[in-house]
């Protein structure tokens, strides 16, 4: 299968669990760019899943787009790992960066993480990514993303999108 038929393959979720990357770009195309932007300008990003009692886990990750999609790896049977094969409910902030300037502003997506089986999606995750073997690989379903940044030195401006939905745009004093 080659690079064009597995995106096509991937573009399109049942809007109860989540929305392929792929449908956030169509809907939202310039948050998405910006978001994008935001999870490669750094390798490092911050996960929350949840644990068995319920309580949030947040951990360090290493995110990757990989053909067209938002995905994740993590070492075998780490607890984030764990986490999600159990319960794949997620929320992942973007690296803001050195200083509180948060260029391209605070960004954070939520969701669902399903975890990919497949040899053929796998090794092109491998081919780019390049992992220690063995490892988990999750793709990502998306719920929600946001987008928070200052305007004007006073406006709080949050850029919300969610399946089904055009991006929204909210000012705050």
């Amino acid at each position: 299968m080659d690079n064009g038929s597995l995106d096509k393959a991937y573009t399109t979720r049942d809007s109860r669990t989540g929305t392929a990357w792929a449908q956030f770009a169509a809907a939202g195309p310039a948050l998405a760019r910006t978001v994008r932007e935001r999870f490669e300008a750094f390798t490092h990003h911050t996960l929350a899943t949840l644990r068995t009692d319920g309580a949030p886990r947040t951990t360090g990750i290493e995110v990757r787009f990989v053909h067209g999609e938002l995905c994740f790896g993590m070492m075998p049977d780490s607890f984030k790992a764990l986490d999600l094969r159990r319960d794949p409910r997620f929320a992942l902030q973007a690296n803001q960066g050195p200083g509180t300037g948060m260029g391209g502003g605070d960004v954070r997506i939520g969701g669902r993480a399903v975890e990919v089986t497949d040899p053929e999606r796998r090794s092109a995750y491998v081919e780019e990514v390049e992992p220690p073997e063995p490892f988990h690989l999750f793709r990502t379903e998306l719920r929600e993303v946001v987008r928070t940044t200052v305007e004007d030195e006073k406006y709080l401006v949050l850029e919300i999108w969610k399946p089904g939905e055009p991006v929204r745009t909210l000012r705050r004093t």
